[in-house]
């Protein structure tokens, strides 16, 4: 990281400091800032990535106990600017080998320039589909996290049974999985429930789900303590 680097983002914690933004085929507004010193990437109506204070999954992680377990596997597949390995390597001190999958070509182009030469875990990052990726690839992870958005809206093959079946066959014997959804609005809750209820469930008859405010994280086991 260069001198000039560190100070933008020391300056990020007055003001943020613009690093990008741009207009592709999948998302029409990408904006790409230092604030507080994390990587923030934006669209119109949604947060895609704020480092260790992308707090659905930090809030999801510390019900966890994540000091008494270390995951070795993780796939990410809605990868951003990197939140989830930031977070784990981090604030949770794990040590794991990360595959990240990310449909934005943009999005990857930022990542491996600016956020995935600061951690030390290795990740490897492919720009491809998640779901072909998850239909077509091989290899068992101990914790997948499904965070796919296009603007505010998970894509509609992401909320069908077979793209759960295939998460399910790439998960070790006690592998954890962990799906963000929105809940902000009625709407959106409502859909949250059905998928949850009527697609969820019916994979993982042992589901469970955190309430982190606007957001429900769904897992395929009880994983979330008190």
């Amino acid at each position: 990281m260069t001198r000039f680097f560190k100070l933008k983002k020391l300056f990020s914690y007055l003001v943020d400091i613009q690093l990008d933004k741009a207009s592709t085929a999948l998302n029409p507004a990408l904006d790409l800032s230092l604030r507080k010193g994390r990587f923030y990437l934006t669209t119109t109506n949604a947060v895609y990535s704020f480092g260790d204070l992308y707090d659905n999954f930090l809030k999801a992680f510390q019900r966890m106990d994540l000091a008494k377990k270390q995951y070795k596997n993780l796939l990410v597949l809605g990868f951003g600017m990197g939140s989830v390995p930031y977070m784990l390597e981090r604030v949770f001190h794990q040590k794991f080998n990360c595959i990240g999958v990310e449909a934005d070509p943009k999005i990857v182009e930022w990542a491996n320039r600016y956020a995935i030469p600061i951690l030390s875990n290795n990740i490897k990052l492919l720009h491809t589909d998640a779901e072909d990726y998850a239909k077509t690839s091989s290899g068992l992870f101990d914790l997948i996290v499904v965070d796919i958005f296009l603007d505010d809206v998970v894509p509609d093959q992401f909320s069908k049974t077979i793209f759960l079946e295939n998460i399910q066959k790439k998960l070790t014997r006690d592998g954890t999985l962990l799906y963000n959804r929105l809940v902000d609005t009625e709407s959106a809750l409502e859909a949250t429930e059905v998928f949850y209820e009527e697609h969820f469930r019916e994979i993982f008859p042992q589901g469970q789900y955190l309430n982190v405010g606007g957001n429900w994280i769904l897992a395929n086991k009880p994983v979330f303590g008190t």
